[in-house]
This record gives structure tokens, C-alpha cells and sequence, in this order.
């Protein structure tokens, strides 16, 4: 229902004469329509006349009353009919191109605001952009419309097509045809627009670009065209390289030399466009500009260098003529070497592949310009410069040794030797010009704040990159430091003393102490001074200093300043208002205090323990401090006793927090005691019995690491303690079938401890560990778990071995009555004590399991053949011929054989596989041609393992079977290879160097199981022994960027009832495919084309496959980190995929709550991606990307968590 009489209301106050209530009616009316769209809507001529007196505002003398009127129209063109649609956008289009100045600019801006509120989504935003986008152009074809007007129309042009590029296609006038022409427009204003406007309308109209390419960018880059004509070209070109990259990218072989030849001529302004466009052609079209870029930063270099000499000639000239009356604002000549200068940046950020390269042609220019006259180009270089050390630390390999490196600056070198040129030898070569120059821009004391905090952040990056190499500089580096300490830390100057110290801990720390020990003496009073500061950032660097400088002097014997940082830290513990990170970096430096000035700390009434030891607020750098301390310094008990207690009370405080790092601080100070008080095991053991529990089973496995380290060294009184108030807990977990891995380990370290600790408690410990087994129910009931218990007591108390074989062995008698599960624990704890005690004496023990290798149940035969296989490693020579025969002669247990034979592989010793390798090769490899995938796999395992054992024999029979005519034999060959990767030493590494391109040609292979095994091993290479695959990645991508694009051929319909469902064959090895991407981003990213790397990266996104879309997110998100520049370029095009992923699934009568959460978990993996690449976004660049960060940062499901990760 409209409701009249306050759209009446307020329609009165905006023709009130009053321009307060003119104002105050038209703010009423935008809450009502936030607040309500439909108070609006109803009464058509109510409506009308609530806008039509809208639009009159528009023309009101008065400012803030246009402007809110035109906030209005924002908000109601969103609910407006279209009939009264067109009379704004005719009211508006009147008004722009009218003669009053100040209504044509108010009706710009109301134009601008309605088609940036318009919603994206509707039936309004279409009638909207075919009303509004032919008035517009018609606009621009009138030749009586001022320029002004002009400029703002293009500015609308450019909202509309950035917004809505779908809309604007079927035009009756192509906006193509209307803005080429305003390149030629007299003023360079409309020109600069058009040219922008102009690249947008391109991507949603690639026929139109041949004809202009043809008919307007390459006649005008040829010359007798004029310079105007010329720069507003080579301008155009840079503007479509940003837009759409892919339409210019086939043209380039023409452009790109006509562009050099153009930039040769004498204008300023062509040069630095040149320059411009040639940056956008490097970062946008990497492949095809690939062929030109040699001649590119030739052009640069010599560009760059030209202008500086003539600049520095002219100064030269001017001041011997002028004197005094030389302007710098004359000079733009600045402008082209900065436009050079961010040219050799994004060569430098997407070329990694030409490091070498760049360090010795770029790099010397580069050094060369640091002391340019301009702080703009100045600090450019410098920033540049930056990105080379950054792409040198990620892409240039291992920095070399600097242990030759002396104080005098000397380097040994062997004479006669080649050193081989590497980013990081071509950098260590360059170091003394660099630290020069740069040591000379920053030593003044009238540099700028910006310049000096540039430089030392510059250095930073030199040092991270390269540490110890500015051990000759020593002397000018404290010296500029001391200069910029010895300034008081305004708040102007406090991030510039940041920086400097932040260089100067790094600097301690990566040089040794002789080649800054004459200086120190002068530094230290101004880092004493800092550590006083009241600000907290300098406060922290200060105490950061000195933890540098006591870790690079350990041991201190004496010197005052340790007295001072001592007495300063303690001062800034016992104060409760301390800045949290202050504190943190007191705590530290306390620890290393005590660290590397022992003698000294042992002075002390050691007051700074109570400051640090508090129960209160954060305690996670004192644990780490605490943990430091007791790990590396001798100290007495006294001090364990406390610390002790302290932690002990950390663990009895609820919440998870910190638990762990506690829990290993403990087990560092228990380890430090030089005898474990007895009354300690007896107030300890209360506070870890609380975490014997299975709710969190990290910190069950941290509890039973300490209790087995009382019981090792306290063992008289801490196992009475255990045996009354722990031990009944531990049996009723022992057998939880989530307990694995590292926590499990636990668990068998404390059963080992404990029968250690008490010969007689390992008759009890079996018979209960069975007993809680048996009475637990049957889903939380790991027999494995309770067998391998049982395993590590006869293994820690081998007296007990006998008897624990005859009580088991009777449940595996033919005549025995004994439930399946009391048979399969049976059998797991035969195989357990069997692997290290000789059972040949009883072999019928083994002929028994034999015989339920054809039990009923699959537990009981898989539980046999784990007991045949481990009972033969106690004794080879003895079962394994049985076992063997079996493989050989018996189809029916031949499974489970191998499986046994696996056991057997997988838990001897290489010394011991040796002896009986011969034996299991030949029929390990008979049955590699099973079809069955399991036995094929079990074969596998065992024949990698054997491989190892003896490679120079095995590896070459495995090399002849690729080229066997059955694929399963292939199969076979490349899961054993796989095998090899896990653990195989180093001498291996050189026979498998030599044949590994053998197995990996399997890539091509017909068969697709083969070629996804080829991919996994792919895989596994590049994780284990990627030395070994760098090399020959040239030749092995191009297969692997097959296997990541979908085959049609693959895909299959399949029936299921009355669905049908389609099914991709190809999906697992494209899986794998990806996979071995991720992988070969950590381990070879050096040799990865980028730009072809993320084109497949790109089209990941978009498969249908939800894993596939996951593995390209963790790309994405390692890529923003590795190569951010390069992968900042595809935004635009990465953007429609995540968009689709973000939208979640489409709701239908079918959707299940598991695809709810699927895509919810789809969803969750792409916004990480997403707030990654936010980060690298440059403003502007993206705006597709940029359009959908806001969307995503607006979104009431997602906004809050993309806010947290961007934030994280």
C-alpha cells in the first residue's frame, strides 16, 4: 500500500522556499525508501510527482540540495517504473548537455551515481543500459557537445560497460564506431578517456578490434603519422594490453617493433608512453612478448641511461650559465627514466628465468641509478631493485658459502678455477658497488625520512637474500645507524627507527661478531637509549638488537650494557602496563641473557623469573622462553622446582590453548633435573591424569611422553603413583581406534617404561589390556592397537615371551572354541612377538595360520597373513620357502601370500632382504601381471622395497619390463619405482638419475591406468627427489598439461534406474595431474613457465570436478606468496570461476544435506583464495576482481570470514 500522505509530506518540504527543509524532505525521503522500497511504489502519480520534484532539485541553487537530490536518484532508480526510468535518464541527458556549467556537472555526477547503484541483477539494469547507452553515444557524436560533458559521458560509458558488458552488445550504433573517432579530439583530456573507454567496449566486441588494429594502431605508429596521432596510439595499445590482453597478444610481431622504432624520436611524452605501453605488453602478454624482450630492456637500459646523461649535462651547462636560476620544474624527463624504471620491475617480477640475465646486464645499470637527482626515480630504482633480490631469494637456487668471506673483505678463491655464474654469485659480485652507492644516499643527515627508511629496507632485503655479504661496509652501516638513532623517535621518524634496527638485528645476526666487535662500543649507547623508548615498536627492535647481538657473541663474559638490557627488561616484566609485544621481546631477551651470558645471569637475585612466570594473560612467549632455557643452559634444581610448578599450573587451567608447547616445556625441565625430587612424581601425576582421555588425543600422547619419562627416571617413585591412579585409564584407551601415529607411539613409549620400571607388572599389563579389549563394544575395540601393546611388553620383558605365545597359541588349535575376534587378536600378536623372537620351535603356530588363510571371516585371514609374514622375519630361512611356494603354486592363497611376503619386505632390515632378495623377485614380478589391482599393488610395494636393496642389479630388470606389451606389467613396474622414491639412499639416487626419464616416458602411454601411475610417480619424484626431474621438466610438462585438460572420450552416460549419470574415466589421473602441479610449485618452481603454469591453473577452476577446483585454490593461494606480480595479471580471468564457486549449489528436489556441505566446503576453500589474491590486487588493475572482493566482503554468509582471512 502507497503510502500517499507521506510521499505528499515530503513532496511539500522539497518546495519548501527554506533550503534547510528542502534538504531535510529529501533526506526523509532516502531513509524511507532504504528503509522500505515499496513506500514508494503503488500510486503512479504520486510517484511521478515525487520524482519529478526530485529532478527540479537536481537544478537547485543550493549544493548539499543537488548532491542529496542526486543520492535520490540512486537509490530510486533501483524501484522506479521504466516509463519514468526514461524521463530521468532524458531529464538527465538534457541537462548534461546544456550550457549552465554547474547543471551540466550535477547531472554528470547524478548520471554516474544511477548506473553505479543499479542492480547487477533484473530487468532494470537492461532496460536502463539500452535507454540510457544510445543517448550517451548519441551524445558523443553531437559536435556541439562541450568537452566537459564529453569526459563525463566516456566516465558513464566506462561504468556501464565494467558493469554490465552482457547489456551492451546488440546496439544499433556500435560503441566502437562512435569513440574511435574521439581519439582525434582536440583536447588531450577527451582523448585520455576515450582511449580507457574505448579498451573496455573491446573484450564484449573482438570483431571490431581487427578493423581498428588494421585501420588505426598500426598506420599510426608508422611515420608520417603525427607525434599527437603517435602518442595517442602507443597510448591505446597500453590501455587494450590491460583489457584484453588476448586480442593484442596475435598483433604484437608488428606492434612491438613499430613502438621501439617509435620511442626513438625526440618527444617526452611518446617515450614515457612507449615505455608504459611496452610494461603493460611485458606483464599482460608474457608469451608472445617473450621473442622481443632482449630488445626491450636494451631499449630501457639505454633510454633510461640517455636521459640521465643529458639531464646531468644540462644541469652541468645550467649551472655554470645560470648560476642559481635553474628551475627543476622545467625537468620532466624524471617522468620517462621512472616509466624506464617500473618497465625493468616487471620484467624483473615475471621473468625469473632470466635472472642470470638480469644481474648482468640490468643489474649494474640499476646500481648505477641509485643516486639519481629525482627522489621519485630514486626510490623507484631502489624498489626495483628490491624485486630482483626478492625473485633472487625464490627462484636463484642455494646462496653459496660465505665462510671465505674475512673481515679485510677478502675472498679465497682457487686460482685457475671457473666459479659457475648464478643470481647469487653475480650478486656477491656486485655487493661493494651496490653497498656503496646506496651506503652514500643514506649517510647524509639532511636525507629524507623516506629515502633513509627505503635504504635500509633495501639493505634488509640485500641481507635476507644474501646474508654476511656486507661484512666490509661494517663501519659506514653503524655509523648511518647511529646517525638516525641518535634522532629523537618523533612519531614522523619512529617507523624510520623501526626499519633501521630491524636491519641492524639482522645484520648481528648474519655476520660474525669480528666484524662489527670496534663498533659496538659506539652503537650500544643508542640501543640502550631505544630500549627506554615509550614507544613500543622501538622498545621491541631494541630488545630484538640485543638478542641478536648476545646469540652472535655467546658467551658474554661481561660489559655494561648487559647489566643495562638486564635491568631494562626486568623493568618493562614488572610493569603491568607493558605493551604485549614489549614484553614478548623482554622474555626473549631474558632467555638469551641467560643463554649466552650464563656467569653473568647467575649473579642476578633471578626476580625476572617471577615477572616472566606469571599465571595470567599470554604465556606463550614465557613457555617458549622457559623451554629455551632449561633445554640449553646448566642451571641448578632450584630454579627446575619453580619453573616446574608454574607449568604444572598452566595445565591445570581449562582450555586447550598452549597445552602442547606446556607439555614440552615440562618434559625439557624433567630432563634438566639432576635428580627428580621424590615428592614430585606424587603431585604431577593428578595433573596428567586429567588428560588420559580420548577427547583430545595430541595432548592424551604429550601426557603418556611425560609419564613414561618419570618412569625413566624416577621409576621407584613415580610406578606406584601410575599403578594406582593411571594405569587403569591407559587400559581403556589403549584399544581406541582413532589412537595412531605419533599419540599411539606414546602409548607404546609408556608400556615399555612402565615394565621397565617393574619387572613384575608385565604378567598383569597382557591379561588386562585383553580384558578391556574384550568388554569394550566391538566399534571402539582396535585389536591391532591391543596387539602391538602386547608386542612392545614381551619386547621390554622377554621373559614373559613363552608364556604369552602358549596363551594366545591355544586359541588357534582346531580344537579351540574361541570367538573370531579372540582368533584375529591371536593371530596380530603372534605376528607382533614373532617379528623379534625365533619361532621355529613352534612351528605349528605358523602352520595354523596358514590354515585361516581360509577362514570365513576377511578379518581372520587378513589378521593370518599378518601373522605368517612377521612370524617369518623372526626367522626367514625357516617360513619364508612356505610362503614363497604359496605365491607359486597355491591360486587360492596367493593374495594373501603376498600380502604376508609384504609384511615380510616391509619390517626386515636391508642386511636381511639381501640374503633372500632372489628369492621373492622372480615370483613378486609373475604376478605383476595379475589384472587384479590389489595383488598388483601388493607385488609393487615389495619389489620397490627389494629394489633398494641390491640397485644395481634389480634396477635394470625393472627398466626392461616398460617396454613389456602388457599394460599391467607397466602398471606394476611404475608402482614399485614409486616405492623407491620414499627411502632410497643416496648412492641410489645416482643409477636411478640415469634411467628415471625411462619410466616417466610411461606419461604417454596408451593405457590409462599406466599413464596415471606415471603421473603419481611424477608425483612422488617431485616431492622426494626433485634433483632428479628439474632438468628434464622441459620435456616432461608438456605431457603433464595433457593429462589437466578433459577428454570427451572418457566420459560415459551410465543408467541408474531411472537417472542417468555420467561418469569420467579420466578424472582420477587429471586429479593426479594437478597434484603433481601443487607439488612441483614447492619443489621446482624455478623451472615452471609461469605463464603457462597458471593458464592451466585457470582452466582448473572451471572443471566440474570439486577436488580439481580445491587443488587449483592451494595454488592460487601458494602463488600470490611465490609470484605475485605475474599471477596479480590474471585476475580478470580467474575471477568468473571463483564467482561460480562462490555461489554454492542450485537447490533443487534432489539436493542433499551432503551436497549442502560439499559446497559449503567448495565455498571455504575458494574465499582462502580469494582473500590471497586480494592482497596482491593492485586498485584499478582488476576491476572485474576488485567488483567481486566488494560483493564478497558485502555477502552476509561470507563477509565476516573473508574479513578474518584478509586480516589473518
Amino acid at each position: 500500500m502507497t503510502k500517499t500522505y507521506i510521499m505528499n509530506g515530503l513532496v511539500e518540504k522539497m518546495q519548501s522556499p527554506d533550503q534547510d527543509f528542502r534538504y531535510m524532505g529529501l533526506n526523509d525521503l532516502l531513509l524511507e525508501i532504504k528503509q522500505d522500497p515499496n513506500s514508494f511504489l503503488g500510486d503512479e502519480t504520486t510517484e511521478n510527482k515525487v520524482l519529478r520534484q526530485v529532478l527540479a532539485l537536481v537544478e537547485d541553487k543550493i549544493s548539499e540540495v543537488k548532491n542529496q537530490a542526486v543520492k535520490c536518484l540512486g537509490q530510486l532508480i533501483k524501484i522506479i517504473r521504466e516509463v519514468q526510468m526514461e524521463y530521468v535518464v532524458d531529464k538527465l541527458i538534457d541537462f548534461s548537455a546544456g550550457k549552465d556549467e554547474e547543471l551540466r556537472d550535477i547531472a554528470g555526477l547524478a548520471l554516474k551515481t544511477i548506473t553505479a547503484e543499479l542492480p547487477p541483477e533484473g530487468k532494470i539494469a537492461v532496460k536502463a543500459c539500452q535507454k540510457l547507452t544510445p543517448k550517451l553515444l548519441g551524445q558523443l557524436q553531437n559536435s556541439s557537445t562541450p568537452p566537459e560533458t564529453l569526459i563525463e559521458t566516456l566516465s558513464i560509458l566506462s561504468i556501464l560497460i565494467s558493469r554490465f558488458p552482457g547489456y551492451l552488445v546488440n546496439l544499433e550504433v556500435q560503441p566502437i564506431q562512435v569513440l574511435t573517432p574521439m581519439l582525434s579530439h582536440s583536447r588531450p583530456a577527451v582523448r585520455k578517456r576515450a582511449i580507457t573507454t574505448l579498451a573496455q567496449f573491446l573484450p564484449s566486441q573482438p570483431q571490431h578490434f581487427v578493423e581498428l588494429l588494421n585501420t588505426y594502431i598500426i598506420p599510426g605508429l608508422a611515420p608520417p603519422s603525427n607525434l599527437e596521432k603517435q602518442r595517442t596510439v602507443v597510448q591505446l595499445i597500453a590501455a587494450v594490453a590491460r583489457h584484453s590482453p588476448h586480442q593484442i597478444a596475435p598483433a604484437l610481431s608488428q606492434i612491438v617493433p613499430s613502438i621501439l622504432k617509435a620511442s626513438q624520436l625526440d618527444d617526452e611524452e611518446l617515450r614515457e608512453s612507449s615505455l608504459q605501453a611496452l610494461e603493460a605488453l611485458v606483464l599482460r602478454c608474457p608469451s608472445e612478448v617473450t621473442p622481443f624482450l632482449s630488445s626491450v630492456i636494451q631499449f630501457e637500459l639505454r633510454g633510461g641511461d640517455d636521459d640521465e646523461d643529458e639531464e646531468m649535462a644540462d644541469e652541468d651547462d645550467d649551472e655554470d650559465e645560470l648560476g642559481d636560476e635553474y628551475d627543476d620544474d622545467e625537468d620532466t624527463s624524471y617522468k620517462i627514466r621512472r616509466s624506464a624504471t617500473k618497465l625493468l620491475a616487471a620484467v624483473i617480477a615475471t621473468r625469473p628465468e632470466l635472472l642470470t640475465t638480469l644481474y648482468k646486464e640490468v643489474s649494474p645499470v640499476l646500481i648505477s641509478r641509485f643516486g639519481d637527482r629525482e627522489e621519485t626515480v630514486r626510490l623507484e630504482v631502489w624498489s626495483t631493485y628490491s624485486v630482483l633480490l626478492t625473485q633472487t631469494g625464490v627462484y636463484g637456487g642455494t646462496p653459496q658459502s660465505n665462510a671465505g668471506h674475512t673481515v679485510g673483505g677478502k675472498r679465497k678463491r682457487e686460482e685457475g678455477m671457473e666459479v659457475e655464474e648464478t643470481p647469487y654469485s653475480l650478486l656477491q659480485s656486485q655487493v661493494p658497488p651496490l653497498a656503496k652507492a646506496l651506503l652514500n644516499q643514506i649517510k647524509s643527515p639532511k636525507t629524507a625520512v623516506s629515502n633513509l627508511e627505503a635504504g635500509f629496507s633495501l639493505l634488509h632485503k640485500l641481507l635476507t637474500a644474501l646474508p654476511g655479504s656486507l661484512a666490509n661496509q661494517s663501519a659506514q652501516i653503524i655509523a648511518n645507524a647511529k646517525s638516525v638513532l641518535s634522532a629523537s623517535s618523533r612519531s614522523s621518524s619512529a617507523s624510520l627507527q623501526v626499519t633501521c634496527m630491524a636491519f641492524l638485528a639482522l645484520f648481528f645476526s648474519k655476520h660474525p661478531p669480528a666484524v662489527y666487535a670496534s663498533q659496538l662500543e659506539s652503537i650500544t649507547p643508542f640501543l640502550l637509549q631505544a630500549l627506554a623508548e615509550k614507544h613500543p615498536r622501538i622498545a621491541s627492535e631494541a630488545f630484538r638488537n640485543f638478542s641478536a647481538l648476545l646469540t652472535a657473541l655467546q658467551p658474554v663474559k661481561s660489559g655494561q650494557w648487559v647489566e643495562r638490557v638486564y635491568d631494562e627488561a626486568v623493568r618493562r616484566l614488572s610493569n603491568h602496563d607493558t605493551d604485549a609485544e614489549v614484553r614478548s621481546c623482554a622474555e626473549d631477551t631474558i632467555g638469551d641473557l641467560w643463554i649466552s651470558a650464563t656467569e653473568v645471569m647467575k649473579t642476578k637475585d633471578r626476580k625476572e623469573w617471577e615477572f616472566i612466570c606469571r599465571t595470567t594473560g599470554r604465556t606463550d612467549g614465557a613457555i617458549k622462553v622457559v623451554t629455551k632455557v632449561a633445554t640449553k643452559v646448566e642451571i641448578d634444581d632450584h630454579w627446575v622446582n619453580g619453573s616446574v610448578e608454574w607449568v604444572t599450573t598452566l595445565l591445570k587451567k581449562s582450555g586447550r590453548a598452549g597445552k602442547v608447547e606446556a607439555f614440552n616445556c615440562l618434559d625439557a625441565l624433567l630432563r634438566r633435573y639432576s635428580e627428580i625430587p621424590v615428592d614430585l612424581p606424587a603431585g604431577l601425576i593428578p595433573t596428567l591424569k586429567a588428560y588420559i582421555t580420548p577427547g583430545d588425543i595430541l595432548l592424551l600422547g604429550s601426557a603418556l611422553d611425560i609419564l613414561a619419562l618419570l618412569l625413566e627416571l624416577s621409576p621407584k617413585a613415580t610406578f606406584p603413583e601410575v599403578e594406582r591412579d593411571i594405569l587403569s585409564d591407559v587400559y581403556g584407551i589403549a584399544h581406541a581406534p582413532l589412537l595412531a601415529g605419533a599419540p599411539f607411539e606414546s602409548v607404546l613409549a609408556f608400556f615399555a617404561a612402565l615394565v621397565e620400571a617393574d619387572m613384575q607388572i608385565a604378567t598383569h599389563v597382557v591379561p588386562n589390556l585383553v580384558s578391556s579389549v574384550e568388554k569394550a563394544p566391538k566399534s571402539e575395540a582396535s585389536l591391532t592397537n591391543v596387539a602391538k601393546c602386547v608386542g612392545q611388553v614381551v619386547k621390554a620383558q622377554r621373559a614373559i615371551a613363552a608364556g604369552t605365545i602358549a596363551e594366545f597359541a591355544r586359541h588357534l588349535k582346531a580344537t579351540s572354541k574361541a570367538r573370531p575376534s579372540q582368533v584375529v587378536l591371536s593371530l596380530l600378536v603372534m605376528g607382533e612377538v614373532g617379528r623379534f623372537i625365533d619361532m621355529s620351535p613352534q612351528h605349528d603356530i605358523f602352520n595354523q595360520a596358514i590354515e585361516r588363510f581360509t577362514a570365513e571371516q576377511e578379518e581372520v585371514r587378513t589378521a593370518a597373513a599378518f601373522a605368517a609374514g612377521n612370524i617369518a622375519v623372526g626367522n626367514l630361512h625357516h617360513f619364508l620357502p612356505v610362503i614363497v611356494k604359496m605365491v607359486e603354486n597355491d591360486q587360492e592363497k596367493r593374495l594373501l601370500s603376498l600380502h604376508a611376503l609384504k609384511e615380510i619386505v616391509t619390517h626386515c632390515s636391508h642386511g636381511q632382504l639381501e640374503t633372500v632378495a632372489d628369492m621373492l623377485w622372480t615370483p613378486l614380478f609373475e604376478n605383476s601381471e595379475n589384472q587384479e589391482e590389489t595383488t598388483r599393488n601388493v607385488a609393487a610395494a615389495c619389489l620397490g622395497k627389494l629394489t633398494t636393496t641390491h640397485p644395481a642389479r634389480y634396477l635394470p630388470q625393472l627398466q626392461t619390463r616398460i617396454a613389456d606389451p602388457n599394460p599391467a606389467t607397466r602398471a606394476t613396474v611404475l608402482s614399485a619405482i614409486r616405492y623407491t622414491f620414499a627411502e632410497s639412499p643416496t648412492p641410489f639416487d645416482e643409477l636411478l638419475g640415469a634411467v628415471i626419464m625411462d619410466f616417466l616416458s610411461l606419461l604417454s602411454d596408451s593405457d590409462l591406468t599406466v599413464r596415471r601411475l606415471a603421473l603419481s610417480a611424477l608425483n612422488s619424484a617431485a616431492r622426494s627427489k626433485p634433483h632428479l626431474i628439474r632438468d628434464h621438466l622441459p620435456t616432461l610438462l608438456p605431457s603433464l598439461y595433457k593429462e589437466t585438460v578433459v577428454n570427451p572420450d572418457l566420459i560415459r552416460t551410465v543408467q541408474m534406474g531411472p537417472w542417468t549419470h555420467k561418469v569420467d574415466d579420466g578424472l582420477e589421473a587429471r586429479k593426479t595431474a594437478y597434484e603433481t602441479l601443487y607439488t612441483l610449485l614447492d619443489t621446482c618452481l624455478s623451472r615452471l613457465d609461469l605463464h603457462e603454469f597458471l593458464n592451466h591453473v585457470t582452466a582448473g577452476l572451471a572443471d566440474d570436478s570439486d577436488e580439481v577446483k580445491v587443488i587449483c585454490h592451494m595454488m592460487l593461494f601458494r602463488l600470490a606468496q611465490v609470484a605475485p606480480t605475474a599471477t596479480a595479471q590474471r585476475l580478470d580471468d580467474l575471477t568468473p570461476p571463483l564467482e561460480k564457486s562462490m555461489k554454492g549449489p542450485t537447490m533443487t528436489k534432489d539436493t542433499v544435506k551432503q551436497d549442502i556441505e560439499r559446497a559449503a566446503e567448495l565455498q571455504r576453500s575458494t574465499l582462502r583464495a580469494v582473500a590471497a589474491l586480494s592482497k596482491i590486487s593492485q586498485p584499478g588493475s582488476s576491476p572485474k576482481f576488485d567488483a567481486f572482493v566488494a560483493t564478497t566482503q558485502k555477502s552476509p554468509e561470507w563477509g565476516i570470514e573473508f574479513r578474518e582471512l584478509v586480516g589473518a
